[in-house]
């Protein structure tokens, strides 16, 4: 386990690429060590001092709705720029955006058999997409991969996530969708996490996930399943669209006692930049980042643009050439830089380093489960 460990540790990750204004990210600054400061100072424009510290600490997105988008266009280009979409290469850079994770997501409707296929279409439609861009996007499977495209000038394209029903409640396509590069999937939806919470097939799904390195996603699950994934699993959990119901009530978004328990098994939430969910400006989002890092903590805050999946978007946050407009507004709120760049960068790397880490582990001990759900649920 130590060599396993210092293999882990000792790969060129994201504090290194950083440079020596960033701060690892599982630890503050030590104590008495003055706060990295941007250009410009303290008394710098907001969006001027945001974008200096995107530059170091640029944004892992932690869901678009593009592939589905791209379906439906006859012709784009994303290196050029694509106007009917809210996302491109371009619009990507000035957001300063370093990694984006591509959802495959299907339509309501979808189940079976035709929901493993459509699945199956979108992972090779992403594919398609980001080998056609190549001066502009680069697939990538972990955090190394995140590192090297940002190395060369890329913006990373990681895949996920997708939806329970592209299983077909077999564990044999859970790790064929891996090994063709899904790193999370969506648990709302499915017969085995239900109101009622996970049943047996379910707590051996969310082990085989475990053990292959998919992360579960559990927004829009029930607070039963919610409370179950977070017993069972041995590696960290996320929400990839959840905000605070607190400052905003939607199924998908978090009470204040689930948010707490979120900080004490180190998981981590996106918050959609939505306005449905968050709210219509951009002050309304930083309220929502504002409550979860109080109540959870900065190390399980993030990022979700949710760009491209139809839903409306706060005032000035319209695409993902936004991002710096939310740092600024938070800058103005007194957020240090090194909880920015948690925010930003560093919890979306840790949660998936800390993923990595647990299937290596669980590979060591476990062997692949043949389970079927006729055999646990029938």
């Amino acid at each position: 386990m130590a060599e396993l460990q210092d293999e882990l540790h000792t790969t060129t990750e994201v504090g290194e690429l950083d440079g020596p204004a960033a701060w690892p990210e599982s630890e503050p600054p030590p104590a008495g060590t003055a706060e990295p400061e941007l250009e410009g100072g303290a008394g710098a424009d907001p969006l001027k001092r945001a974008r200096a510290l995107l530059t170091a600490h640029p944004v892992a997105d932690g869901y678009s709705g593009l592939p589905w988008a791209l379906r439906h266009l006859p012709w784009f280009d994303l290196e050029l720029g694509e106007r009917a979409v809210d996302t491109d290469v371009p619009r990507l850079r000035e957001g300063h955006v370093g990694v984006l994770f591509w959802s495959l997501h299907l339509p309501e409707g979808l189940a079976g058999d035709r929901a493993v296929g459509a699945t199956m279409e979108q992972l090779d439609l992403v594919k398609t997409v980001v080998h056609a861009h190549p001066e502009g996007l680069r697939m990538a499977y972990s955090t190394t991969g995140i590192a090297d495209a940002r190395n060369c000038g890329r913006v990373a394209v990681m895949l996920g996530p997708a939806g329970a029903a592209a299983l077909g409640d077999s564990l044999g396509i859970l790790r064929c969708l891996h090994t063709l590069g899904l790193r999370v999937l969506t648990l709302s939806g499915a017969s085995w996490a239900s109101e009622a919470g996970l049943t047996r097939f379910g707590e051996e799904m969310l082990r085989e996930m475990n053990r292959v390195g998919m992360l579960a996603d559990l927004s829009g699950t029930s607070e039963a399943t919610i409370s179950r994934v977070f017993a069972v699993s041995k590696a960290p959990v996320l929400f990839t669209r959840s905000a605070a119901w607190a400052l905003r009530p939607h199924p998908a978004n978090l009470p204040d006692e689930v948010l707490v328990e979120l900080g004490a098994v180190k998981g981590l939430c996106l918050v959609p930049l939505t306005a449905e969910q968050t709210g219509p400006t951009v002050r309304d989002v930083a309220d929502h980042l504002d409550h979860i890092r109080t109540l959870a903590g900065a190390q399980c805050v993030g990022l979700s643009g949710t760009y491209d999946s139809g839903a409306a978007h706060p005032q000035d946050l319209p695409d993902a050439s936004c991002y710096p407009h939310l740092i600024a507004e938070l800058l103005s709120r007194g957020w240090t830089e090194t909880d920015l760049a948690l925010l930003t960068w560093g919890n979306v790397q840790r949660i998936l380093r800390g993923a990595d880490f647990t299937a290596r582990s669980l590979q060591q001990r476990r062997k692949p489960s043949l389970a079927r759900i006729a055999d646990l649920d029938g």
